[in-house]
């Protein structure tokens, strides 16, 4: 980072903070992002980059070209909150019941409206810079419907990079790995019908309460005994309703819940596995089975090349002693796999600080003091990969 990109981030701080609190202000969920996208279409249109709006419903795309390069890149942020009431009682606290940014995903706008701002202001590289602002990451898998909607045929780039924060990382500290950073995440809901009945005399009723406990024990089986257990694998039910009173065994009992692998081969077994043993055990209940699966987002894994240009970047940006490349992976989800299923690309972690809120919880909120380091971050890397006159440096 030269002494002038430094200044101009020193410069650019206090409206890049108020930004950041206006959207956090105002949160939106997944696909009625309309305030936020329009916030984002302003402020790129004020750097003068050509912005396209409406991939994926409230989704933006602002291109900033310099040079007379044709390689390209993109750099993705997400827009969306979550339905989660916010606790945290800052000034700034959001504005709108049950829905709070809780993921950070403010800073992670206002960090890339940063990158675009500085790049637009002294464009030191020679191509073309994507700024991708993504909506609905949040359960609903926007990153698809953009990938879907021609994302990287309507802006052709040779890879795509994004970043998220880390509470638990100490502020100034970034990581990157090669390989698997997060693992897919497949969501189930099984619906088992039997013949309710008087809770009194169960010989008479089918009872699709006893199975489902038969089959959530089944399950776990699947992890513990089907799983290499050099793999990673979960499976967690997390919802069950059936039953409306105390003396009626009930008619249908629902189970829903995720499932979580690296590998698209323990995926396939999972699925088949939890099918088999759901309607064999319905079955001998004399129940029906209803399995409804769905691989909403695949595992996030990142493309050593990209991986390894990233690192050059974080080590120009903080130091070698402030990244990390052994920060395990985990089996949270991210539908930035989406985009690196469809091009090369690295997804890394920037310190969110020590000490408090996790990310999803009602307290939680992004930290300010990361913005520097996370525009820096991006400034540093578009001027990595996109040298003027020539080949990336290695």
């Amino acid at each position: 980072m030269t002494t002038d990109a430094g200044e101009r981030i020193r410069t650019l701080l206090p409206g890049l903070i108020a930004l950041r609190h206006e959207l956090h202000a105002h949160p939106e969920t997944a696909f009625e992002e309309y305030r936020t996208a329009a916030r984002v279409t302003e402020e790129l249109e004020r750097c003068g980059l050509e912005v396209h709006t409406g991939l994926a419903g409230t989704g933006v795309v602002g291109t900033l070209r310099a040079g007379g390069g044709s390689r390209s890149i993109g750099l993705r942020a997400d827009l969306d909150a979550l339905d989660l009431e916010e606790t945290s009682g800052l000034p700034y606290a959001s504005t709108r019941p049950g829905k709070m940014h809780a993921c950070g995903h403010d800073g992670h706008t206002t960090m890339l409206l940063g990158a675009a701002r500085c790049l637009a202001a002294s464009p030191e590289f020679d191509g073309v810079v994507h700024f991708i602002f993504q909506p609905a990451e949040e359960n609903v898998a926007g990153g698809r419907r953009m990938v879907e909607e021609g994302l990287f045929e309507r802006f052709p780039m040779e890879a795509v990079f994004g970043m998220h924060n880390m509470p638990g990382l100490e502020l100034g500290r970034m990581g990157v790995r090669s390989g698997p950073v997060m693992a897919s995440a497949d969501f189930f809901e099984l619906i088992l019908t039997g013949l309710g009945g008087h809770g009194a005399y169960p010989h008479k009723a089918r009872d699709p309460i006893l199975a489902a406990a038969h089959i959530i024990t089944a399950w776990q089986g699947i992890v513990s005994r089907q799983v290499d257990p050099i793999e990673s694998a979960v499976i967690s039910v997390t919802r069950i309703h059936g039953g409306h009173t105390t003396n009626v065994i009930p008619e249908r009992v629902t189970l829903a819940g995720t499932t979580r692998a690296f590998k698209i081969e323990i995926q396939d077994l999972i699925e088949q596995s939890m099918r088999q043993l759901a309607e064999g055990i319905a079955a001998a209940h004399g129940l029906d089975a209803r399995l409804g699966y769905e691989r909403r987002y695949p595992s996030t894994v990142n493309s050593e090349r990209e991986a390894n240009l990233a690192l050059e970047a974080m080590l120009a940006t903080v130091g070698p002693d402030n990244v990390r490349t052994d920060l395990p992976p985990t089996m949270g989800a991210e539908d930035f796999g989406w985009m690196l299923r469809a091009r090369p690309g690295a997804y890394v972690v920037i310190g969110n600080g020590t000490g408090g809120p996790a990310l999803h919880n009602p307290g939680y909120d992004f930290n300010d003091a990361a913005i520097p380091t996370g525009v820096a971050y991006w400034v540093n890397l578009v001027r990595h990969l996109l040298p003027p006159g020539g080949k990336p440096e290695r």
